[in-house]
């Protein structure tokens, strides 16, 4: 049964909050954990349905992954070349994370694997993927439109290849660096722009030999020497600044807020939104400085503010490619234009975000006009949407969150559709928002 969410603010947004473990980061530690020999320890592992899927997969190939009675995480690896054959389908669920990422582990082991995942994940394209690993020997064999349910026998030893990726995507990077562990030689990864490079600061944590040249142009050459010995390690995984962008922009539009989000990793290829919000005259204070496993950290002081439209830089979008929903929430309540190319990755997401978003803003009031690979938005001015409607959120957890966000800054209640899809990444977001203060509006289930 669906679960409607509708949220809205009586005063104003105050306290301090903390959002669920780095996504990406959550994925990365699980599995390279995995790949160690011996015991490491995960602090902070976001324990949304995303994560949880790929700890289940990592199980059915032979890793021993337990949560402790303190909330930390054991993970007992079985070695690079040590995994193990699955005694039925991996179910990634939602995650296209997990599914792109575990394509590329089991690629170069002698592993046969066949990746299922929901309605959702079974919409969107692995050909991106598919064509670097098969290149590396894998068998990849795909339901029509390169899509899940889709089968992999893994090749062992597997070919390295030097891979130069046609769009910033860092889990095609991943995928290859990943397959790239068990192959002996060298894999070189080239990416035309820098992505989110957590991939590359864990596996040098974890003792992979990898080399990371950045060039004149702005590209970056990744090398990693495969046939690899992994270090069991101990990790704290910060706060998702995916998932801080939400209680984030909810103080943005809020008058009169005031919330501190404690445990941010503001790693540079991560913190794209942050950067936009302030040059659109967002108040965000960075405090308590600190580097945590390699990541840096930090808490967000955000205060209400009147925001500016903007021409978002195409250049930025790797760096904030999933936080676009929430921006152009605050886009929608800003003063003036917001304009942001270059983002065609959004089609291909758990829903196709652009038209989504075009959808669900024009249905609260907001006025948008959909590009062929952007959103251009003529903000309110600060005043409040008429909202009042109710928004198919097509499964997609930063859909749902982003327009309970705008619910806040709306003169009527927008109804999400089901709230369940929230749960793959932020299993806590209702709970966040009513500790600043929001309220959850009475609905009637579909």
């Amino acid at each position: 049964m669906a679960d409607p969410l509708s949220l809205h603010a009586p005063r104003a947004l105050a306290g301090t909050v903390r959002v669920p473990g780095d996504k990406s980061i959550s994925h990365r530690a699980l599995m390279l954990a995995a790949l160690c020999i011996g015991e490491s320890r995960i602090e902070g592992l976001l324990e949304g349905e995303d994560v949880l899927a790929t700890a289940a997969a990592l199980r059915a190939m032979g890793a021993g992954i337990e949560r402790e009675t303190d909330g930390a995480w054991t993970v007992h690896g079985v070695g690079v070349g040590g995994l193990l054959q699955p005694a039925t389908h991996l179910d990634m669920g939602n995650s296209g994370t997990s599914t792109r990422l575990l394509i590329g582990l089991v690629a170069s082991h002698a592993v046969t694997a066949t990746f299922v995942g929901d309605a959702s994940l079974s919409r969107r394209p692995m050909r991106r993927v598919i064509e670097p690993l098969s290149r590396m020997g894998a068998d990849i064999r795909s339901s029509p439109g390169d899509r899940l349910p889709l089968l992999v026998r893994g090749l062992c030893p597997a070919v390295p290849i030097e891979y130069s990726l046609p769009v910033a995507s860092a889990q095609v990077k991943s995928a290859v660096l990943l397959a790239g562990l068990n192959t002996p030689g060298v894999t070189r990864v080239i990416e035309p722009v820098a992505t989110r490079d957590h991939s590359e600061r864990m596996l040098a944590g974890f003792g992979a030999a990898l080399t990371v040249e950045a060039q004149a142009d702005g590209s970056r050459v990744i090398e990693l020497r495969g046939e690899a010995e992994l270090r069991p390690q101990a990790i704290a995984v910060p706060g998702d600044p995916s998932s801080a962008a939400f209680p984030a922009v909810a103080a943005l539009l809020v008058p009169g807020s005031c919330v501190t989000i404690a445990n941010v990793g503001i790693n540079p290829t991560r913190a794209g939104l942050f950067a936009v919000l302030r040059e659109m005259g967002g108040s965000i204070g960075v405090t308590n400085e600190r580097v945590v496993g390699g990541e840096p950290v930090a808490d967000l002081v955000v205060h209400a503010s009147a925001l500016r439209g903007m021409e978002v830089p195409p250049a930025l979008a790797p760096s904030m490619i999933d936080e676009f929903p929430i921006l152009f929430i605050a886009a929608a309540l800003a003063t003036g234009r917001t304009v942001a190319r270059g983002l065609g990755e959004l089609r291909v997401k758990e829903s196709d975000r652009l038209a989504a978003m075009a959808r669900g803003l024009a249905a609260i009031g907001a006025r948008v006009e959909e590009l062929e690979d952007g959103l251009a938005i003529d903000g309110s001015g600060g005043k409040p949407l008429p909202g009042g409607a109710t928004i198919d959120a097509e499964l997609d957890h930063r859909i749902a969150m982003s327009f309970a966000v705008a619910s806040l800054a709306c003169a009527r209640a927008v109804t999400i559709d089901d709230a369940g899809p929230i749960a793959t990444s932020f299993p806590g977001f209702i709970a966040t928002m009513e500790t600043l203060g929001a309220e959850r509006v009475a609905t009637v289930p579909a």
